[in-house]
């Protein structure tokens, strides 16, 4: 559940005032995990309002050319809420404007949902920490479906992802804390669990110290206050807007797990790692894979995610699972 926005990108890595004209594609958080569960070979629906006009079908018709059913999309309300992004190159970092404000799904009603329905012999229910901040409404409508969802008995996942430009820090735990007792899978980095949940892990990750130690202490932490069944991270080392290092670490409890580490160099296009990266986690944890190779195959999903322009992975699961077995020669295949 969340909002699925129209993205208007510079061409290439052009400045915003540089641009004559924009490239235009589909995104969200919560929707680009619906399409690359769908590529997985998942049944995904995605939970939404979209305008009821061109723009908005637009928009659903982009779910469903990659086979994510739209059955419970709400349709109503004046306005898709757009972002606009300027990808950065090297020592220049990307930058996104969002013109959001009353879209559709921001002033969306609980009513406007049969939660009853929704989670009907679902499995799965996936949020992010984006969808509570564009409004308060949207926030009532997320708790809502949260409660409806621990009601069915599906399993709830959460990726955190603070937004400044949405919110502050005081508002976003107000929401957050609150919310967390009906998740069982926290998604997240260190930004994160400090912003939403107050949580400060012992890493500086800017200087691309990202060992696993330093986040043992607050995953337990925050698996005793919350009772999540895993707690996880991704680890990113920015090093340029073009060249950055990935891996992630997850703790069910009783054990942790480091993935292996990706140099990911050139990014073609980082919006959606994140989002491709809970996708791959619920895969691995849906098949029943352990919690390392879970880890490891949403590791390896992000990564080629970085790869792909666009906000979402347009990857299967063989390929995610050549990278994760180690083949990252980048050889062609004939």
């Amino acid at each position: 559940m969340g909002e699925i926005m129209l993205r208007l990108s510079t061409p290439g890595n052009n400045r915003f005032v540089q641009s004559d004209s924009f490239d235009v594609n589909y995104g969200g958080g919560e929707a680009n995990v619906a399409v690359s569960l769908s590529n997985f070979g998942h049944d995904a629906f995605f939970v939404s309002k979209v305008p009821a006009h061109e723009i908005g079908q637009a928009a659903v018709n982009s779910l469903r050319k990659f086979g994510v059913h739209t059955d419970f999309l709400a349709r109503g309300g004046d306005r898709l809420g757009i972002y606009y992004l300027e990808t950065g190159s090297s020592l220049r970092p990307s930058k996104v404007i969002y013109d959001r404000a009353h879209s559709s799904i921001c002033e969306a009603n609980p009513e406007d949902f049969d939660f009853e329905k929704i989670f009907a012999g679902a499995d799965w229910f996936h949020w992010s920490g984006i969808t509570p901040a564009i409004s308060d409404k949207a926030a009532e409508c997320l708790k809502q479906a949260c409660i409806a969802a621990k009601k069915a008995g599906v399993t709830v996942s959460c990726d955190l992802n603070f937004r400044k430009k949405l919110w502050t820090s005081e508002k976003a735990q107000s929401i957050m804390r609150p919310l967390m007792q009906y998740v069982d899978v926290c998604i997240g980095n260190e930004e994160d669990a400090e912003m939403c949940l107050g949580f400060k892990p012992s890493s500086d990750v800017e200087s691309g110290k990202t060992e696993a130690d330093g986040y043992k202490s607050i995953f337990t932490k925050m698996q005793q206050e919350f009772g999540f069944q895993y707690v996880i991270s991704t680890l990113r080392e920015s090093f340029s807007a073009s060249n950055n290092g990935w891996k992630a670490l997850i703790y069910n409890g009783k054990e942790f797990y480091q993935s292996r580490r990706y140099e990911i160099t050139p990014i073609v296009d980082r919006v959606g790692g994140g989002d491709s990266f809970s996708a791959g986690i619920i895969h691995g944890l849906v098949s029943k894979m352990s919690q390392g190779d879970a880890l490891e195959f949403a590791v390896a999903a992000s990564a080629l995610k970085h790869t792909i322009p666009g906000d979402v992975n347009m990857v299967n699961i063989q390929e995610v699972e050549s990278l994760a077995a180690g083949n990252t020669s980048g050889r062609v295949q004939r």
